[in-house]
C-alpha cells in the first residue's frame, strides 16, 4: 500500500469517528501534498481515537525488572511509534532504543508507514518477562533486551529486530532448525525482507548493519549500530 492509499485509509476512518468528538481531524487535514511527517502529526490521541493501542507503558515500566545497571538504563528512550500491522489497521507501539539510536527508530517506522510496510506489533519486551524468545515467536519488533553485553547490541538498545517471525534467523552452512522456531521465510509476505528491499536500504541509509551479512547465518530480522 502506497502513501495515498494510506491517506485514503486515514480518511476512511475519520469519516467514521463520530462528528462531536474534540479536536477531530477533518478530512481538509489530509491532502495529496502531505508528507510523513504531516501524517505522523495527524496520527494522534484524539485525532485518530480508533487506533490501536498495542503498548502504553511508562518508561519505568517499561524497564522495569530488566536488571540492566543503571549505567544503561541511562541511555535509554522509550519512543511511541505508528505502524500497519497484519489486520491492515493503524496501531501505535512502544520501542526502549538507546537515545543514540532513538531518531532512527522514530525515522524508519515513519518510513514503514509511509511505504505500507507491515510490522505486527512493537511492545517493549518486558511484557515476555524479558525473554527474546517469546519475543520473537509472537513476532513482535523491539530494540532493547538486556543481556550478556558483550555479544549483544541490544543489551544496549542499540539493535532492533523486525518481525522476527517473518524474517527468521536461518543458518548457511549447518543444519539448524530456523529461528524462532517454525518460521518460513516468505518474501511474497509484507512485512518480510530481502536484499535489495526498500527498508532493508533505509536502514543501511540509516548507518545501520543487517544481519542478513552475518558470516554464519542471515539473522533477517536484525539491524544493529556500533
Amino acid at each position: 500500500m502506497r502513501l495515498q492509499n494510506l491517506f485514503f485509509l486515514i480518511f476512511l476512518i475519520i469519516l467514521s469517528c463520530n462528528n462531536n468528538r474534540r479536536d477531530s481531524a477533518t478530512p481538509a487535514d489530509i491532502h495529496a501534498d502531505s508528507t510523513a511527517e504531516d501524517l505522523q502529526n495527524i496520527i494522534q490521541e484524539p485525532v485518530l481515537p480508533d487506533t490501536i493501542i498495542d503498548a502504553s507503558y511508562t518508561f519505568d515500566e517499561a524497564v522495569e525488572y530488566s536488571e540492566a545497571p543503571e549505567e544503561i538504563i541511562s541511555q535509554l528512550e522509550l519512543v511511541d511509534v505508528y505502524y500497519i500491522s497484519t489486520d491492515g489497521k493503524i496501531h501505535k507501539g512502544q520501542v526502549v532504543t538507546n537515545r543514540q539510536i532513538a531518531n532512527d527508530i522514530k525515522e524508519i517506522f515513519s518510513f514503514m508507514l509511509d511505504e505500507g510496510f507491515v510490522i505486527e506489533k512493537a511492545i517493549p519486551i518486558v511484557k515476555y518477562g524479558w525473554n527474546d524468545s517469546l519475543s520473537m515467536a509472537d513476532n513482535n519488533s523491539y530494540s532493547f533486551c538486556y543481556r550478556n553485553i558483550s555479544y549483544s547490541k541490544h543489551a544496549t538498545g542499540m539493535a532492533i529486530d523486525i518481525n522476527p517471525r517473518f524474517n527468521p534467523l536461518r543458518w548457511k552452512n549447518i543444519d539448524r532448525p530456523n529461528t524462532p522456531a517454525g518460521a518460513v521465510l516468505d518474501t511474497t509476505v509484507n512485512g518480510t525482507l530481502y536484499p535489495g528491499h526498500i527498508v532493508a536500504n533505509e536502514f543501511r541509509r540509516l548507518g545501520f548493519r543487517w544481519g542478513h551479512t552475518f558470516t554464519k547465518y542471515y539473522d533477517d530480522h536484525h539491524f544493529e549500530k556500533r
